[in-house]
């Protein structure tokens, strides 16, 4: 799965839910995360309060799938809507099963409900093995799962392992994503920064005065000259203006460190605000046995 950095025991936590989700699998399966009580909300918006309020020590979400991309609801939330910080950060293998009630049979499916992220990432096989069927979005894969456990008409949900066997679906079809190695990065949210590991990562959204040749150069250069990797960068809308765009980005090091902090320094003397959503211990991927 990967080196994981543990984090400190918390009362409880927030998660996507409702139970049965990826992000509880997740959770569970978060190596040094112990928690009282794991509570999960409808939306990734109220999972992201729930920390925000203090109704919770700290919470997990989704924000990035390697079909997809990523989980815009997340960004937002991080970046307008809320204070908190990332803490850490875990990649995990997603396999979306097709599941029913007992006794539907695949070309009985009239309609397939699913989480949009999670139909995005089936496409292919949506169209090979249920074509013209109507998708109904909902607001989780589990949600998804609940509606079809619930109804009486011969509809699919898209969903994991773990949500058919809480709500008692049949698996119509296993490995539903176009793509074998269907991963999501999940965060971890709270409201302490954390210290540094020596193998840390620092998200940021940084904001521009207005849209002119040279401006992202200008931010990216602050990297390159301190010889600082990014490992994402991305341009959203700021929701005010039409046009006026910010730029989420990720970099190894922490924010305490030398080089990022002088970048980040010289950042702030060029652009309007520069958001720090934390840094926090990087996920590492296993190196396979030479």
């Amino acid at each position: 799965m990967g080196d994981v950095k543990p984090v400190p025991p918390c009362g409880s936590i927030a998660y996507l839910g409702p139970p049965g989700t990826f992000t509880e699998e997740a959770l569970r399966s978060w190596p040094g995360l112990s928690c009282r009580d794991m509570l999960p909300f409808p939306t990734v918006e109220e999972t992201v309060t729930a920390v925000q309020d203090g109704l919770v020590d700290k919470g997990i979400v989704p924000i990035e799938n390697s079909i997809e991309g990523s989980v815009n609801a997340t960004l937002d939330s991080l970046a307008f809507e809320s204070d908190v910080l990332i803490q850490g950060e875990m990649v995990c293998q997603v396999e979306h099963y097709l599941l029913a009630r007992a006794g539907i049979d695949l070309k009985d499916v009239t309609k397939v409900v699913s989480h949009p992220q999670a139909a995005a990432q089936c496409r292919r096989h949506l169209v090979r093995l249920l074509p013209g069927v109507e998708l109904e979005a909902a607001n989780s894969t589990t949600e998804a799962a609940l509606r079809v456990a619930g109804s009486k008409q011969p509809f699919a949900a898209i969903g994991s392992r773990l949500a058919g066997e809480l709500y008692q679906l049949e698996v119509l079809y296993k490995g539903m994503e176009d793509h074998p190695d269907n991963r999501t990065r999940f965060v971890l949210l709270g409201k302490e920064a954390m210290p540094v590991t020596g193998e840390d990562k620092t998200s940021m959204v940084l904001f521009i005065y207005q849209d002119q040749p040279g401006m992202l150069l200008q931010i990216l250069q602050e990297f390159a000259h301190r010889y600082i990797n990014l490992t994402k960068i991305e341009s959203r809308p700021t929701k005010k203006v039409l046009g006026e765009y910010c730029f989420f980005i990720d970099c190894e090091g922490h924010q305490e460190d030398e080089v990022v902090a002088s970048a980040l320094k010289c950042l702030r003397c060029k652009l309007p605000q520069v958001k720090l959503l934390g840094s926090y211990p990087c996920f590492k991927e296993e190196q396979p046995d030479a």
